[in-house]
């Protein structure tokens, strides 16, 4: 196991809500990556789904980060101070023929499926229908508008190594099918907005959840569309309710309010333990200090951590 030389980490959030225990464990798993092999963090708010950010999410979440001593590097970029770039990636990828037009509503893809409808256009759909039948890769429908921009997947294996789980492989073609990289009602997708923020910042290492595993071929197939470099991957366990389910926001939030010194270190002791790696004594900052030394790849589980009580 090991991580490349010149490393740059990021911890790139969602600003829905407060930080809480699983975006701790992630976002700690990814300093202490970056920070053990001497490199820069660096922290993204990927707020392209404005429907969903929360007003002042975004500053809590970095407020938080300060008081448990993760500082980062350079200046917080904001997702949707980027379209620009993501504009120009999409174009590339429509001068090379790699991305159509698609008129599917969710609805039809549904049906396509034998399936109910659910979610919007783009992701969500597929990930009701699974696999995108192909509908409009040889061109609209007659009388259909485009309601979103898919990108036509290659034929290929996709292997690559996770610096925890091993090596892993997907045929994204049949796995998954050609995705969406802009959706219907306007935002580009995560997909493609991590591909090309993670290339424009230099990020070397992307560690992260992993409930996000399944997402690191489709990215890989279009870094390679793109000539962008593949950076190395680790996903973290996840931290779960009693119900086995991954911890949202509202269950295991860690609003400011509630963060004196001993919950501090509470939260930050079950994150390193969540992550394989026993709690050193002292302030939080001093705990960072001495797991940051201490740090061993090696000890991470694989398996889900659940919250306590």
């Amino acid at each position: 196991m090991s991580v490349p030389r010149a490393v740059t980490g990021r911890f790139a959030p969602s600003p829905t809500g407060p930080l809480h225990l699983g975006s701790l464990v992630a976002a700690l798993g990814s300093w202490l990556f970056a920070r053990a092999a001497g490199g820069r963090w660096l922290v993204r708010m990927e707020d392209l789904d404005t429907p969903r950010v929360v007003p002042g999410a975004a500053n809590e979440i970095l407020r938080a980060l300060e008081r448990y001593g993760l500082t980062w590097d350079g200046d917080v970029v904001f997702q949707s101070s980027r379209l620009a770039l993501y504009e120009a990636a999409l174009e590339e990828l429509l001068g090379k023929g790699m991305v159509y037009a698609c008129a599917c509503s969710r609805a039809d893809l549904a049906r396509a499926a034998s399936a109910p409808a659910r979610g919007d256009e783009g992701e969500a759909a597929d990930a009701a229908v699974a696999i995108y039948p192909g509908t409009c890769r040889g061109g609209l429908p007659l009388g259909k508008t485009a309601r979103a921009f898919r990108f036509r997947v290659p034929p290929d294996l996709i292997t690559f190594e996770d610096l925890l789980f091993g090596p892993l492989s997907e045929n994204v073609e049949s796995a998954v099918g050609d995705f969406v990289v802009k959706r219907a009602d306007g935002p580009y997708a995560y997909q493609l907005a991590v591909v090309v923020d993670d290339a424009a910042q230099g990020v070397t290492a992307v560690v992260r959840g992993a409930d996000l595993l399944g997402s690191t071929t489709r990215q890989i197939a279009l870094q390679r569309a793109l000539g962008l470099p593949t950076p190395a991957y680790a996903h973290l366990p996840l931290v779960v309710g009693a119900d086995g389910k991954k911890l949202g926001k509202r269950d295991g939030a860690l609003p400011l309010e509630t963060l004196d010194e001993t919950r501090l270190r509470a939260t930050l002791a079950f994150a390193l333990r969540a992550l394989g790696q026993e709690p050193p004594e002292g302030t939080p900052r001093e705990m960072l200090t001495e797991a940051q030394a201490r740090f061993s790849p090696a000890r991470i589980p694989r398996e889900p951590r659940r919250a306590p009580e």
